[in-house]
This record gives C-alpha cells, sequence and structure tokens, in this order.
C-alpha cells in the first residue's frame, strides 16, 4: 500500500506547482463551507462584479476611459437592483400571497380532475391512489400557506440582515470593479514566480466561466422577460411569479424546464381549462423553451466548451447539496474549473527504471 501511495504522489505530485494548487483548491473549499455563510455578501459581490467586469472590458475596446466604463456599468448594476427591489420584488411577492389564498379553491378543482381519472383509465391509477395523491398535494399548500403567514412574524432579523446587504453588495461591488488589478496583483504575489499551469488553468477558467456566467444571467433575464411578455398578453394569472420561475428554470440544463412546465401548465389549466386558450399559453410556452435551446443558447455559449449532459446532473446534485441554490447555479461552472484543472494537471509518467519497483 505504501508502495501504491508513493507511486501516486511521485506521478501526480512530483511538481511543486501541482502540490501548491492542490493545498490552494482544498483550504479554499474548507474556507467557503465553513465561513461562505459569513462571508456571503463578500461572495455575492464578487460573482457580480465577474459578471460585469466583462461588460467594462468591452466599452474599454471601444475607447471608453476605464474609469468611466467602470462608473457607467456600476450605475447600470445600481438601476437594475432598485427596479428589482421595488418593482419586481413586490409584485412577485403579492402574487405569491395570492396564489396562497387561492390555493383551496385549486386544491378543489384539482381533485375534481383527479377524480375523473380511476373512472376514465381504471386499469392505470386507482381512487386509493389518487386519494393519497391529494392528500399529499393539500398538505404541501398547507405547509407553503402557513410559512407565507408566518413569514412576517419570524423573519425580522433575516429581513434586517437583506437589509444589510442589501448597503454592502454596491460598495463591495463596485470597489471590486474599481481595484481589480490592484487585488489580483496581491494575490499573484502570495503564489510562485513562475506558475505555467496556474496561468493556465486561470485563463481557460477564466475564459469558459466567464462566457459562461454571463451568458447565463444574459440567458434568465431574456427568457424570463418574453415569458413575462407572452403570458401578460395572453391574460395568464401570477404572471411575474411564472416568468421568474421560466427564467430561473434555465439554471438547470434539462432538469429546469421539465419542471418549471407543472406550475405553467397547472395554472393555466386553472385559469382557462381545457380549451384553445390553454393550447394557446401551452404552445408559446413551448415555442420560448424551443427559441432558448435551438437559437439563444447556442449564440450565448459557442464558446464554452460542452460538457457531458451526465457530468452536468451530476454536478447539479453534488454541489447544489453542498452549497443550495448556489451551489447549483454555478454547478457547471465549477465543473468546468475541475475540467480545467485535471486537464492542465501535470503528470509524471514513470521511467522504465522505477516502473517495476513501483509495482512489486
Amino acid at each position: 500500500m505504501f508502495r501504491i501511495l508513493r507511486g501516486l504522489a511521485h506521478k501526480y505530485f512530483s511538481d511543486e506547482e501541482a502540490v501548491i494548487l492542490f493545498l490552494i483548491l482544498v483550504t479554499g473549499t474548507v474556507f467557503i463551507i465553513w465561513f461562505g455563510a459569513m462571508l456571503a455578501p463578500v461572495i455575492a459581490s464578487l460573482i457580480v462584479a465577474f459578471i460585469l467586469q466583462g461588460l467594462v472590458t468591452k466599452l474599454n475596446a471601444l475607447g471608453v476611459p476605464e474609469g468611466l466604463a467602470i462608473v457607467g456599468v456600476f450605475l447600470v448594476f445600481l438601476g437594475v437592483l432598485v427596479g428589482f427591489m421595488f418593482g419586481l420584488l413586490p409584485l412577485i411577492w403579492t402574487q405569491l400571497s395570492t396564489l396562497a389564498g387561492e390555493a383551496p379553491r385549486i386544491i378543489g378543482e384539482l381533485q375534481s380532475y383527479l377524480e375523473l381519472l380511476p373512472e376514465e383509465y381504471p386499469h392505470i391509477i386507482s381512487a386509493q391512489a389518487v386519494s393519497s395523491l391529494y392528500q399529499q398535494v393539500n398538505t404541501e399548500v398547507g405547509h407553503m400557506t402557513q410559512w407565507l403567514v408566518s413569514f412576517s412574524l419570524s423573519s425580522i432579523p433575516d429581513l434586517v440582515a437583506l437589509l444589510i446587504y442589501i448597503v454592502l453588495v454596491p460598495i463591495l461591488v463596485f470597489f471590486f470593479l474599481k481595484d481589480s488589478e490592484v487585488l489580483l496583483g496581491s494575490i499573484s504575489r502570495l503564489l510562485p514566480p513562475q506558475r505555467p499551469m496556474m496561468l493556465k488553468i486561470w485563463h481557460e477558467v477564466n475564459l469558459q466561466c466567464a462566457n459562461y456566467v454571463r451568458g447565463k444571467a444574459v440567458e434568465i433575464l431574456i427568457v424570463g422577460g418574453s415569458t413575462y411578455v407572452a403570458f401578460k398578453l395572453l391574460g395568464v394569472p401570477y404572471a411575474a411569479l411564472l416568468s421568474l420561475l421560466v427564467g430561473l428554470s434555465v439554471v438547470i440544463p434539462y432538469i429546469g424546464a421539465a419542471v418549471v412546465t407543472i406550475p405553467v401548465a397547472v395554472i393555466a389549466l386553472f385559469a382557462f381549462g381545457w380549451g384553445t386558450h390553454f393550447i394557446w399559453v401551452m404552445v408559446i410556452y413551448g415555442i420560448i423553451q424551443a427559441l432558448d435551446g435551438n437559437v439563444l443558447v447556442p449564440v450565448l455559449f459557442s464558446e464554452v466548451n460542452n460538457l457531458h449532459p451526465v457530468i452536468i446532473i451530476i454536478s447539479v446534485l453534488f454541489f447544489g447539496g453542498i452549497w443550495g441554490l448556489w451551489g447549483v447555479f454555478f454547478a457547471i461552472p465549477l465543473a468546468t474549473m475541475l475540467k480545467a484543472v485535471f486537464s492542465a494537471w501535470p503528470v509524471k509518467e514513470l521511467s522504465s527504471s522505477t516502473a517495476p519497483d513501483q509495482i512489486k
């Protein structure tokens, strides 16, 4: 066993830079797991600044001075943040509260639909199964309603923390944009002067993750915005809430669209019943999903290396289990980073003189 471990160490950790990089990855992962909640505003600010840096770079390429580009991009970010906090968020909360109030009526209509299933398909579904499903749905809706009622009473400390984050995040984003080169230079001085592998991984991760994160932010805005306009024109209730869900669903490839289709179909069904209007809603929703997958995604992510669907699903499950919603959102960038690390990791082949000694 000792010889096997020695052989692995000689093969994968014979390079000093590889050892340093391994220690950095382990230390960073442990630090985020233990202190991630405490440093959530800093991490969120880094992510936002990382996204906005691409706009600053493009403005610089067009001849806009760096200081003016930073100020302009930051003001756009503040405008979007204020619009979300005072425009979209109250609307979504109002629609969510209204939906919770109408839950008993929806449950009653759902029960009437479910009771017809055993009569029409007796060999596929039984009355007992329908009754069990109805009770489970009723219980989950009751929990959601109870949470909405108790939210205003039990989450005042969370609201205070949210207000603090709203103040801290814009300030941190501005300084991360303004002093990005200074901060990166300070970090680079702590690393070895000769670091070709780290530079290769950094350039690959910066290219892939930057394109992915910025493209995904644009995709969320386009898909969510087009869904809101379409649902509003079709008269679909809770259009803001549904468009938010549809926009966020693009974060999880393959799974998100399938899951969000259920609430879209349910609300459209109870609003319009089985008929032409319901069909039009689902057709328009299907067109938006088709354009997203076949037009928007290839345009936005043309420079991003594609990962196998199995790798994507495993990454979403793994990182989502560790870091929750943030882990789900950054599952693909993290998987891309790991792929870049494995691709650039130096592997020292065993010489013919030492190989037999390793397997004796």
